[in-house]
């Protein structure tokens, strides 16, 4: 089986094929896999698939648990909490903050030696009478006769194979840290998402001294109307802890993107080819469930192909994931938007309707997304 792209979708489809008994190769873009990036939250849902694949205790100890999930205003007065100890003991796994590089660095390790195949940039994919030819950017070509496309958002599988291809401007600019802090006690064991006018700003503890933390703010024409060196001014009316997080994190460790998700395809498959991760699926940031989703792919997939011939595999795995996935997706899109009112008074009431709603309610709409399908 060759596997298109080798970020955590990728590398944990492999990881779930090779318990199955299935051998893969997989194609990587990149010329190492180095520990940068963001950090990132493994959801119960990651890490019930973690558990079954005998990497929670490493994932556990390279990361911080994180107990609750809370939306609140820039001075951090809680608006809204998801509290996840109801999760942690039904399926006895907990919510884990870790950096993505050191979560992708555990994945990779536990692959078998020149099973990653880094500095293959896949620019085009054709199709002859018996098999699916690769190109690669430095001139190497493959034949493959089963293709998993887990190359995200932009993949070049899905645009080269597959005829949906629609991806939506969220019209909204993104950055990213990872800095050397410690967050004040009360903060260590959840993430907030501090709501502001046309702007937010999560934070999360990853290691003992190491947080992570992401701002975004609305654009109307071009993310460059806000450049990156006065980040800080964008943030100065939020809580000291979101302004020396920013201003604790050197410019150059801030990495900047424009969201966009891939506007709901129905068709994730086609002949001995599938689509999985955001390669199928791609989704705003917005519930944390990107990668997390990615990685449910991985263990539904790789049981669909122990137990199914490829093609009913293949259809099985779509039947089974795309519901869930779909749902994700489009509830992500309708939160980033609503996060992002600017209107006084629409902020208001929606900031009263959260602090009404139920936890009962919030525990209801998490425990659909915690919940694995079965094969």
């Amino acid at each position: 089986m060759d596997i298109i792209g080798a970020g955590i979708g990728g590398l944990t489809t492999a990881i779930a094929l090779q318990q199955k008994g299935i051998t893969s190769n997989l194609y990587e873009q990149a010329k190492a896999i180095q520990p940068v990036g963001a950090g990132i939250i493994l959801a119960n849902n990651a890490m019930q698939v973690y558990e079954k694949l005998g990497l929670r205790k490493e994932l556990e100890a390279a990361g911080n648990p994180i107990s609750a999930m809370k939306i609140t205003d820039p001075q951090l007065k809680p608006i809204s909490e998801v509290d996840l100890a109801h999760f942690e003991k039904k399926y006895q796994v907990r919510n884990i903050a870790i950096h993505r590089g050191a979560l992708q660095q555990i994945l990779a390790e536990r692959l078998p030696k020149n099973t990653v195949h880094l500095g293959h940039e896949l620019i085009r994919v054709d199709k002859d009478q018996s098999a699916y030819v690769l190109h690669f950017k430095h001139g190497a070509q493959l034949r493959s006769s089963q293709l998993l496309g887990a190359d995200g958002l932009n993949s070049v599988l899905r645009q080269s194979l597959f005829n949906e291809n629609t991806i939506r401007n969220a019209k909204q600019v993104c950055w990213r840290g990872v800095t050397d802090f410690t967050l004040p006690k009360p903060y260590r064991h959840e993430l907030n998402e501090a709501w502001g006018i046309g702007d937010r700003v999560g934070f999360v503890q990853i290691a003992p001294n190491q947080a992570y933390w992401y701002a975004l703010k609305s654009f109307l024409h071009d993310p460059g109307e806000y450049p990156l060196g006065e980040i800080n001014e964008y943030y100065r009316d939020y809580h000291p802890v979101i302004r020396e997080l920013i201003r604790s994190t050197p410019l150059e460790n801030i990495h900047t993107a424009v969201i966009s998700d891939l506007a709901p395809i129905k068709t994730w498959h086609r002949e001995n080819v599938c689509l999985l991760g955001d390669a199928a699926h791609a989704t705003t940031p917005n519930m944390g469930q990107g990668a997390c989703q990615s990685i449910e792919d991985a263990y539904i997939l790789s049981a669909c192909l122990a137990k199914y011939e490829l093609n009913r595999a293949f259809a099985e795995f779509q039947r089974l994931r795309m519901p869930k996935a779909h749902q994700v997706v489009n509830t992500s899109w309708r939160l980033g938007k609503i996060a992002h009112w600017q209107h006084p008074l629409a902020i208001t009431l929606r900031n009263q309707l959260l602090r009404l709603t139920p936890q009962s309610i919030s525990q209801k709409q998490s425990a659909r997304i915690f919940q694995l399908e079965q094969v």
